[in-house]
């Protein structure tokens, strides 16, 4: 197709780095010293190298090019930040977050997430996903991250995370948790509830799935109050 795309003058690069550097998608490489436009389907044509250019050696051209592929350079950059993808449906696509051990001190006000898993939502995660090897399960209900604020350093952190209401889902989980106990080496189970009565729902099920799944594993329940306390 005919489409808007950058050209690289190679006399005129000197070999800075600073445009594959600058380009999102990825589509730059530095080849022998030089820049060169490598992935050609990953470049949006949008110029964002450009002005990081200090010889002037980017400019656009209109030409035959493969098509901007959008799918590919989101799936690169799940694949850079250590992102593992899945097919299916967008919101059920298995993935699993690298996260560093030991997290440096913050220097700002912001929260780094410590999610490791994807999807979340009990109903949708899959039974045997490699990242419940070996893992610390956490089961939360879904409003307990709400009421909580320090809940991601303090029970999602080193975990896989599921999340459930049994009032909204208006599923009993029992027997997917069995199967994911079951089924996996699961070091730990805490499961973190609403002080609400409906929560209980969620207790319930995760203490048959332990006792259905024939194994002893450590196990605790978490209680948390509507005004975000952890209850004793």
């Amino acid at each position: 197709m005919m489409r808007k795309i950058i050209k690289i003058d190679e006399e005129k690069c000197n070999g800075c780095g600073a445009c594959a550097a600058a380009c999102h998608e990825g589509a730059i490489d530095m080849v022998d010293g030089k820049a060169k436009l490598t992935r050609e389907n990953y470049c949006d044509g949008l110029g964002d190298c450009l002005p990081n250019c200090p010889t002037g050696a980017i400019t656009f051209e209109e030409r035959e090019a493969p098509a901007y592929d959008e799918a590919a350079v989101r799936q690169a950059r799940m694949k850079k930040h250590g992102i593992a993808m899945a097919g299916g449906c967008p919101g059920s696509r298995m993935r699993a977050m690298q996260r560093p051990d030991a997290a440096p001190a913050p220097t700002t006000s912001a929260v780094t997430s410590q999610l490791y898993n994807w999807p979340v939502q009990i109903k949708l995660a899959p039974v045997n996903a490699p990242y419940f090897d070996g893992a610390r399960l956490l089961i939360a209900a879904d409003c307990t991250a709400y009421a909580y604020g320090n809940f991601h350093q303090e029970f999602i952190r080193k975990h896989v995370t599921l999340i459930g209401c049994p009032k909204l889902d208006g599923v009993d989980y029992t027997e997917k948790l069995t199967q994911i106990i079951a089924d996996n080496d699961i070091q730990s189970v805490t499961v973190v509830r609403m002080e609400v009565p409906c929560c209980g729902g969620l207790e319930n099920a995760a203490k048959r799935a332990l006792q259905n799944s024939g194994k002893f594993i450590p196990w605790q329940v978490v209680l948390i109050s509507t005004d975000g306390q952890i209850l004793d």
